[in-house]
């Protein structure tokens, strides 16, 4: 005998089921159960009438969950009469919609349903062969294409969008009207029902109904989403092969570029699963970047349609709309009028005025036609205008008014350098020619060094270094302060983890609550309708909707992710030790330290501003100085401390997902982590395939431009950072040795803002004030320049904040869908442009006046040395 749940959805309106409200009942089959023929055609006929309900789930066999509980008031107390059942069921649709417990947050109750179907498919071929099929191409395509330049990138958005009809299709191809009833449970195949007839079909009748399994649904979609995202990104790892390769002249084993890529990828994997409590349960961890995505998923499978501010168009409409018009409007500032994306007035008409151009490179007038631009350092629509604000008021001030009086006063010797630039640059303000340095065998030679130059930064490159050394240390006075408390207690309850099985620990909301209680709700399950711009929220351990739906599923034990991260840690030291990496095994622990202790401060900042908090710098600094003259060293140091953070990050971004879209865990662990390992096997194979078969790859003269540009770049700061020295550029005596004064000047400011801010209301000024969001948002400079924070702000402020407030409808049901709508328009629009236009070569020597006029704003830095060393 089989316990077989009969899940009970309160209301049949496509797949929006609810399952807040509902205890899950059990009916007993035997395994060789069937249905009549007579009851099979009932079942068909009725399962085509509701075709807006999942054909493979059990509804046909379910009762309505204001039924369910009637039935159990009835048995667990006998003086209840039935108008309490009545009643009951009059109040859950609103209360499936909008729960007593729903998010606080109005960003979050706007892009994520407050119900869960638990009936979905999940588990299906459709899924894990779409999920399998968008890591093998998606990253193989961003391999291949990271070592050219120009380059172009498959972005997950493309997944996201292109995978859809893909799934559609897979019904049409592989489902019939009269296929027998398939139910599922939290994802999972488990029961079929079959007439006598279906015994005996023939076997490509069996694998095509194996194949057709469930239907196409947004949970599907959300894990073959997460599959490209952490799939997608080309390895780090494959950046430091190809520098070992190409640059150091290392002979490597595919052994050892499996284990490096692997090792670094997966490693992340713990981070994030081991923090799970602090960074993904918490409803103050709303993580705004996966809001899009749950946005999208909304207007792809639902079609529910409220009237938002007067607007009656849907959001799937909406998107299609939005996402037209901005592919096609990107052929403008993308390939035939360049000027619209650097849309530098100024310069245009005083293309010498040296000061005009400085004002335009500082971002001063933030006027810009190109979505590329504008969300260069991130969709402007996903971050919070509180945080935002804290990044602009950061630009102003280091970018605006400390940067040019210092360069106008000559500090660092910075009147002699661009004053913006992503160059270093040598005594004679040339770019730094790092191979005048070394000897044949990439080693440092002093004398070459002390017959050159020194190297030298622009002032905006040098303060982003200060900034970032700021933002570091501010990153964990400001973690200690605000979250050092919840992070302790929750710590402490962690030591005895609740169980969880299958449902057994799900805590329904009583209806007779919702109707009786004239009170308050209980503080764990009270919610905030306001629109105000929240601040630092501190609570680790309150609960809402989404944490309290997700008790219905069985989590991933802490022993798995301990299990990975010691398999990733002997396959890392195995790495170091007996290969000639230089790299001692305790070096490698010392970089997977640094990310432990930074970890989960980096996480919080990036759950709650949408601002990542890169270690990188850090990373190359701390080697450079523990292990000096070790380029090779240097590189793979900082791969193992920043791609385990970085990839971390992304792996609790869609843990957050997981949780939004209520995703068995034990599944999206599966999900995640093939994903991650055919993507690495994927890459290391198309990696040695170009290596054999691209002539002079990576030099200058390869054929289609395939110079490995970002290899070039990081194989220069390996030379600066691991051979030449942080101690040569920052230790006594060294002429950016007052950039050290930024790490005291990052752990006092937080503790101030903190003792002021403590005990002020959610909404007040000293509650939103972020200085790591502050300080750190601003390591994107270089490459990015003002225009992109100002642009970005500019656009941040009127959404979230202006529109917002006064539409906040409007707000609620379109935003997140815009944003989504205009990443995908580029993405597509990019890789369009380039495969269809720019790599035929059809545009060769196309020129005009909008391709030529905006690049005299580039001529800033050309000008300004030419003036300085004269």
């Amino acid at each position: 005998m089989s316990r077989t749940p009969l899940i009970s959805p309160s209301k049949s309106n496509g797949n929006d089921v609810s399952y807040g409200a509902v205890p899950t009942q059990y009916i007993d089959l035997d395994e060789d159960t069937t249905l009549s023929e007579g009851s099979m055609d009932d079942v068909r006929k009725r399962d085509k009438r509701k075709s807006a309900i999942n054909s493979q789930s059990a509804e046909a066999i379910q009762t309505s969950p204001s039924t369910a509980n009637r039935r159990k008031a009835q048995h667990s107390n006998d003086d209840d009469d039935d108008d309490d059942g009545i009643s009951a069921q009059e109040d859950t649709t609103d209360e499936d919609e909008n729960p007593p417990d729903n998010s606080r947050y109005p960003q979050v109750r706007a892009s994520v349903s407050a119900k869960d179907d638990i009936t979905a498919s999940i588990s299906t071929p459709r899924m894990w062969t779409l999920s399998l099929l968008c890591a093998f191409l998606g990253s193989g395509t961003n391999l291949f294409f990271s070592l050219r330049y120009p380059s172009v990138a498959i972005t997950p958005i493309i997944a996201l969008v292109v995978v859809h009809p893909l799934g559609l299709a897979w019904d049409r191809l592989f489902k019939r009207d009269d296929d027998p009833v398939e139910m599922f449970q939290y994802g999972q195949h488990i029961k079929q029902f079959t007439d006598e007839r279906s015994r005996h079909v023939f076997a490509l009748v069996r694998v095509r109904r194996w194949l057709g399994q469930g239907k196409w649904n947004e949970k599907e979609h959300a894990c073959v989403y997460i599959s490209s995202n952490v799939s997608f990104g080309f390895a780090f790892a494959t950046d430091v092969i190809v520098e070992q390769t190409k640059f150091y002249k290392q002979d490597l084993s595919i052994l050892y570029q499996i284990a490096l890529t692997i090792s670094t990828q997966i490693l992340g994997y713990s981070f994030a699963g081991l923090t799970r409590r602090y960074l993904v349960r918490p409803p103050s961890m709303i993580w705004p970047a996966t809001l899009m995505s749950t946005a999208m998923f909304t207007t792809m499978h639902k079609s529910e349609n409220k009237i938002a501010n007067g607007w009656r168009i849907t959001r799937w409409k909406f998107f299609l709309v939005v996402f037209g018009c901005a592919f096609a409007w990107y052929f403008l500032p993308g390939l035939l009028f360049p000027a619209l994306s650097y849309f530098s007035v100024l310069t245009w008409f005083a293309p010498q005025n040296v000061v005009a151009a400085s004002l335009v490179g500082l971002g001063m007038f933030p006027i810009t036609f190109d979505w590329a631009q504008i969300a260069y350092i991130g969709s402007p629509l996903l971050t919070p205008w509180w945080a935002a604000a804290n990044v602009i008021t950061g630009l102003v001030a280091i970018m605006w008014i400390v940067a040019p009086i210092m360069y106008y006063k000559n500090a660092l010797y910075s009147a002699f350098l661009p004053m913006l630039s992503s160059s270093v640059f040598d005594n004679t303000g040339n770019p730094y020619v790092v191979s005048r340095i070394l000897t044949p065998d990439f080693l440092f030679d002093r004398e070459k060094y002390d017959a050159y130059s020194k190297v030298y930064l622009p002032i905006t490159y040098a303060l982003a270094y200060g900034v970032q050394f700021a933002g570091l240390s501010a990153l964990v006075t400001h973690t200690a302060c605000w979250y050092g408390p919840e992070i302790w207690q929750v710590s402490e309850k962690s030591i005895k983890p609740q169980a969880r099985d299958d449902g057994a620990s799900y805590n329904p909301i009583n209806a007779r609550y919702r109707r009786q209680n004239t009170e308050s709700p209980p503080a764990h399950l009270e919610r905030s309708a306001s629109t105000v711009e929240l601040g630092i929220d501190t609570s680790m351990q309150a609960e809402d909707v989404h944490s309290r739906l997700m008790r219905h599923y069985q989590d991933v034990p802490v022993s798995w992710y301990l299990a990975t991260f010691f398999a990733m840690l002997a396959i890392g030291i195995f790495v170091v030790e007996y290969y000639p990496v230089y790299l001692p095994w305790y070096g490698l622990l010392l970089a997977l330290a640094i990310t432990a202790v930074l970890y989960i401060p980096v996480g919080i900042v990036m759950a709650i501003t949408n601002q990542h908090s890169s270690l990188y710098l850090i990373c190359q600094l701390i080697c450079g100085t523990v292990f000096p003259g070790r380029p090779v060293a240097n590189m793979v140091f900082t791969t193992y401390c920043y791609i385990s953070s970085a990839q971390g990050v992304k792996f609790s971004s869609d843990l957050k997902l997981g949780h939004y879209m209520k995703i068995p865990p034990k599944l999206l662990f599966q999900v995640q982590m093939l994903a991650t390992l055919v993507s690495s096997f994927t890459q290391v194979g198309v990696l040695n395939w170009m290596f054999a078969n691209i002539p002079s790859l990576c030099s200058p003269d390869a054929i289609n431009g395939f110079s490995c540009p970002l290899a070039r770049v990081h194989f220069n700061g390996s030379i600066l950072w691991g051979v030449v020295g942080p101690k040569r550029f920052f230790g006594p005596g060294a002429l950016y040795r007052p950039l050290i004064w930024f790490f005291l000047v990052g752990a006092i400011a937080p503790v101030i803002v903190f003792a002021i801010g403590r005990r002020k209301p959610l909404s007040s000024i000293w509650r939103k004030i972020n200085l790591p969001v502050l300080f750190g948002s601003l390591s994107w400079i270089p490459p990015a320049t003002g225009l992109n924070f100002t642009s970005w702000a500019v656009v941040c402020f009127i959404f979230n904040s202006l529109i917002r407030r006064r539409k906040p409808e409007w707000w609620g049901k379109y935003t997140m869908t815009l944003s989504a709508a205009l990443d995908s328009g580029l993405a597509i629009g990019v890789v369009v442009i380039f495969f269809g236009v720019l790599f035929p070569g059809w545009m060769k020597g196309f020129t005009w006046w909008g391709t030529e006029v905006y690049k005299q704003v580039f001529s800033l830095s050309v000008a300004i040395c030419a003036a300085s060393t004269e």
